[in-house]
C-alpha cells in the first residue's frame, strides 16, 4: 500500500470516538473538559455532535439521563480523569437504579502511568462497577470505535442501563490505522442475549389465570416506560377493562386521566390504589422490581393475590415479592401474546364480580378525594394551576415531599414527560434532567419541580441553560426545610426535629437573575397564573420561587407494621 493510500486510513483515537459516537446517532454530549479528555475537544470542529458545557459532571450525568427519558434515546456524558470521573459517579448509579439508558466517556490518565497513582488518576471503572450496567478500560486505539458501538448497544438493550467507556490519554492522541480495526458486529456479543418473547406455556397460564379473576389489577412499572410499552399496555389495560395502579417510575406508562388509573401505590400511594393491591385476587406485575417504596413491608403485601410478573429481567423475579407466575422478556412483546390470548375480555370485564369489584375501587377513591385548598399558598394548588395551564409539559423532578405531590396532582398522559429519581432518590436531579429534557425536545415545555434543599444542590447549571439557551422553568417550592426530613421525623420521631431547618437566607429568585436567568417570587395564591405566564412568555430560564405559606405532608406513609393502615375489606 503506497504511503498515500496509508494516510487516508490513519486517524487518532479521539476521532475515532467521534465518527464511532455519530454513527450511533448521537446529537449532544454533555461534558466537562480536562487534560484527558482534550483530544476529543480538539476533535469536536470537525463532528456533527453538539457539546452542551455543563457547570458540575454531577450535572452532566443527569441532563444525559433527562436528554435519554425524555427521548428514549442513549444520553452522552462525557469528563476527564480523577475527579472529573468521580463526580459522574451519582448520575450514573441514578440511571442505574432507574434502568436508563446512558453512556459515559471518561478520560484516564496515559497507559504508562496506570496504577502509579498519578495526577488526577482513579480506578473509575473499579469504582463503577457496582452503578454501571457494564464498563470498559479500553487499551488498544484499534479497539474505540467497536467499543462505543458496543457500549451503545449494551445500554439501549434489554433491560436498559448506563455503560462507561474510560480511554487513557495517550490512547485518544494515538494515530491508527483503520483497516485494522475490529469488523464484529456489537449484537454479536458473546454471553449477552436477552430472552424478548415470554415463554409460550407460561403466557397460557397466565391467560387461564386472568380470565377466571374476579379482582384483577395491573401495575405499570418503570420497565412499561423504558421498554416503550405505553401504546401497548394502555391497549391491554382498555381491552380488558382491569384497573390500573402505579409505581413512582411507572407513572407514564398509563394515562393518568383515564377513569382505569387509581393512582400511584405504595409508601406514599393513594387509599384506591393501596387497597387494590391488598384486595386483588390476581395482579399482572409489569416491569417494576417491588422497591420497598412501591411496597411497603413485604410479609403483608398482596397477601390475597396470585402475582403474575412480567419482567425482561430474570434477576428481579421474585427477589423481593414470591412470583406465583413469572413470565421473563419484552413487557411489549407480552403483553401483545396475552392480548391474543384472553378471547372472552368482554365477557370478563361485564361479570358480576368484576363490576363489584370496580365498585369497590372507585367509591374509595371518592370517599378519599378531597378538595385542593386555593386560600394560602401551596404545593397541590401551584401544581394543579400548572397542569391546567400547561397540560402536556415535561415535568422533571427532584426528590422529597414535592416529588409525591407532583406525583399525585400532576397527571400525565403524554408519553416519557414524568422524569424522576425514583431508585436512587437523587436531590439534584430536577434541573439538569430538564435541561436535558430540553436538549433532547425542544419544541416541548420543560418545567422542572424542586424543593428548595434538593434546588441548591445543582443550582450551577442555571448558568449552562443560560449560556447554551435552553428555557427551561424551574419551580422551587420554599418552605425553608428539608420537607420529607421533617415528615419522617414527624411520623417516626416524635416530632423531634434535627437539622431539618434550611433558614430563610437564600432568596433563588435573585440567584436566577445573577446567573442572567428570570427570577420571580411568588408569595400569594393569586400571584401563581401570572407567574406563570410570564415564565411561558420569556425567552431564557425562568426561576419561579414560591414561597409556601403551608407546610403540608403529602399522603399517608406506612406508619405502623403495613400497608393495612388505610386498608379497607371489599
Amino acid at each position: 500500500m503506497d504511503n498515500e493510500k496509508k494516510k487516508k486510513h490513519r486517524k487518532t483515537g479521539a476521532g475515532a470516538v467521534l465518527k464511532a459516537l455519530e454513527k450511533e446517532g448521537a446529537e449532544i454530549i454533555f461534558g466537562y473538559p480536562g487534560g484527558a479528555t482534550l483530544p476529543i475537544y480538539d476533535e469536536l470542529d470537525h463532528s456533527s455532535i453538539r457539546h452542551v458545557l455543563c457547570r458540575h459532571e454531577q450535572g452532566g450525568a443527569h441532563m444525559a439521563d433527562g436528554y435519554a427519558r425524555a427521548t428514549g434515546k442513549p444520553g452522552l456524558c462525557m469528563a476527564t480523569s480523577g475527579p472529573g470521573a468521580t463526580n459522574l459517579v451519582t448520575g450514573l448509579a441514578t440511571a442505574f437504579m432507574d434502568s436508563s439508558p446512558v453512556v459515559a466517556i471518561t478520560g484516564q490518565v496515559p497507559k504508562t502511568m496506570v496504577g502509579n497513582d498519578a495526577f488526577q488518576e482513579v480506578d473509575i471503572t473499579g469504582i463503577t462497577i457496582p452503578v454501571t450496567k457494564h464498563n470498559y478500560l479500553v487499551s488498544e486505539p484499534e479497539d474505540l470505535e467497536y467499543t462505543v458501538s458496543e457500549a451503545f448497544y449494551l445500554a439501549s438493550s434489554g433491560r436498559k442501563g448506563p455503560v462507561l467507556v474510560d480511554i487513557p490519554k495517550d490512547v485518544l492522541s494515538t494515530e491508527i490505522d483503520t483497516s485494522k480495526t475490529s469488523k464484529f458486529q456489537p449484537s454479536d456479543l458473546e454471553g449477552y442475549n436477552p430472552v424478548i418473547k415470554g415463554h409460550s406455556g407460561q403466557m397460557k397460564k397466565a391467560a387461564a389465570l386472568i380470565s377466571k379473576a374476579e379482582k384483577p389489577l395491573l401495575i405499570s412499572g418503570g420497565g412499561v416506560v423504558s421498554s416503550n410499552a405505553e401504546d401497548i399496555f394502555t391497549g391491554f389495560a382498555r381491552s380488558t377493562g382491569i384497573p390500573v395502579v402505579s409505581t413512582l417510575m411507572g407513572k407514564n406508562g398509563f394515562p393518568n386521566s383515564d377513569p382505569q388509573y387509581l393512582g400511584l401505590s405504595g409508601y406514599h400511594g393513594t387509599a384506591a390504589a393501596n387497597n387494590a393491591i391488598q384486595n386483588a385476587d390476581v395482579i399482572i406485575a409489569v416491569g417494576t422490581r417491588f422497591g420497598d417504596r412501591s411496597t411497603g413491608p413485604v410479609a403483608t403485601y398482596a397477601a390475597k393475590a396470585d402475582i403474575i410478573h412480567i419482567d425482561i429481567d430474570p434477576a428481579e423475579i421474585s427477589k423481593n415479592i414470591p412470583s406465583f407466575l413469572p413470565i421473563v422478556g419484552d413487557a411489549g412483546k407480552i403483553l401483545e401474546a396475552l392480548n391474543d390470548l384472553l378471547h372472552d375480555k368482554k365477557k370478563s370485564a361485564e361479570s358480576a364480580a368484576r363490576k363489584e369489584w370496580i365498585s369497590f375501587l372507585n367509591n374509595i377513591r371518592e370517599k378519599h378525594t378531597k378538595p385542593t385548598d386555593y386560600s394560602s399558598l401551596n404545593i397541590p394548588c401551584i401544581l394543579e394551576t400548572v397542569k391546567e395551564m400547561v397540560p402536556d409539559a415535561i415535568i422533571t423532578t427532584d426528590v422529597g415531599r414535592h416529588q409525591m405531590f407532583a406525583a399525585h396532582y400532576f397527571p400525565v398522559d403524554k408519553k416519557n414527560s414524568f422524569i424522576t429519581s425514583g431508585g436512587l432518590g437523587t436531590m439534584g436531579f430536577g434541573l439538569p434532567a430538564a435541561i436535558g429534557a430540553k436538549a433532547g425536545r425542544p419544541d416541548e415545555t420543560v418545567i422542572s419541580i424542586s424543593g428548595d434543599g434538593s434546588f441548591l444542590m445543582c443550582i450551577q447549571e442555571i448558568v449552562t441553560a443560560v449560556e447554551e439557551n435552553f428555557p427551561v422553568i424551574a419551580m422551587v417550592m420554599n418552605d425553608q426545610r428539608l420537607g420529607m426530613i421533617s415528615q419522617l421525623q414527624n411520623a417516626f420521631y416524635s416530632e423531634r426535629y434535627k437539622s431539618c431547618d434550611l433558614g430563610s437566607s437564600v432568596n433563588y429568585a435573585a440567584m436566577s437573575e445573577a446567573m442572567g436567568g428570570i427570577g420571580i417570587r411568588v408569595t400569594e395564591p393569586s400571584e401563581i397564573r401570572p407567574a406563570i405566564e410570564k415564565a411561558l412568555a420569556a425567552d431564557r430560564p425562568v426561576v419561579i420561587e414560591y414561597m409556601l405559606a403551608q407546610k403540608l405532608n403529602t399522603y399517608p406513609m406506612v406508619t405502623g407494621d403495613s400497608l393495612l393502615d388505610f386498608i379497607e375489606e371489599d
